[in-house]
């Protein structure tokens, strides 16, 4: 088989999602860049992997997926490696409950209505900024009241879920406020503190 191609930017999240199950699975891949913000705008040719031109896009002998969590299953479930999903259908429920719970709630109010607020806009929001800290709280009150006993959100097994949540906190913590507010949730704070320790995390940490 060939080597897997993603496209998009190493500034993104949800790249990093995507980013983060190859590396977890040890599967070589190629990044190809995708500046969806850049002054051109998102380059035609591009339109042909993603219709709706987000990031990131996926292609592996052929087969072309978009959507982070589409292309992260896909890395766990067409490659050897450590699973990354548990076989139990509750464990797996909750794995895409906190999924999706970070997609609806947690992404917006953490990586842009905070972080990308307080750190690129002049003046920032500070109306946002502190509606998104509330929303911010919501969600790490939720993923604690959530989270098993052990090291990883859903126990003894990293999984998809703590891939997903890796990203976006550490957006989030890109600022004071999210990093004093991480700091309320022990349990949580630890577990990103665990995280943010893999290679994995390492190796696909914004490069410049």
């Amino acid at each position: 088989m060939s080597k897997p191609i993603l496209y998009g930017a190493d500034y993104s999240v949800y790249v990093r999602i995507a980013r983060l199950a190859l590396e977890e699975k040890g599967i070589g891949y190629d990044l190809v860049p995708v500046d969806v913000f850049a002054p051109e705008g998102v380059p035609a040719w591009y339109r042909e992997h993603h219709p709706f031109g987000r990031i990131p896009a996926f292609e592996h002998d052929g087969f072309r997926l978009f959507e982070a969590s589409a292309i992260a299953r896909y890395a766990d479930e067409a490659f050897d490696g450590p699973a990354l999903q548990p076989k139990e259908a509750r464990s797996r429920a909750r794995m895409n409950q906190i999924i999706g719970l970070l997609d609806a709630y947690g992404y917006r109010a953490m990586v842009w209505d905070v972080a990308v607020e307080r750190l690129e806009q002049n003046p920032p929001d500070e109306a946002l900024i502190t509606k998104g800290l509330s929303q911010a709280e919501a969600v790490l009150r939720t993923l604690s009241a959530l989270k098993a006993d052990g090291p990883w959100l859903l126990g003894s097994q990293l999984t998809l879920a703590d891939l997903h949540a890796a990203p976006i906190i550490g957006y989030f913590v890109k600022v004071a406020e999210g990093r004093e507010l991480l700091a309320r949730f022990a349990d949580i704070s630890d577990w990103y503190a665990r995280f943010a320790d893999r290679a994995s995390f390492a190796r696909t940490e914004q490069a410049g």
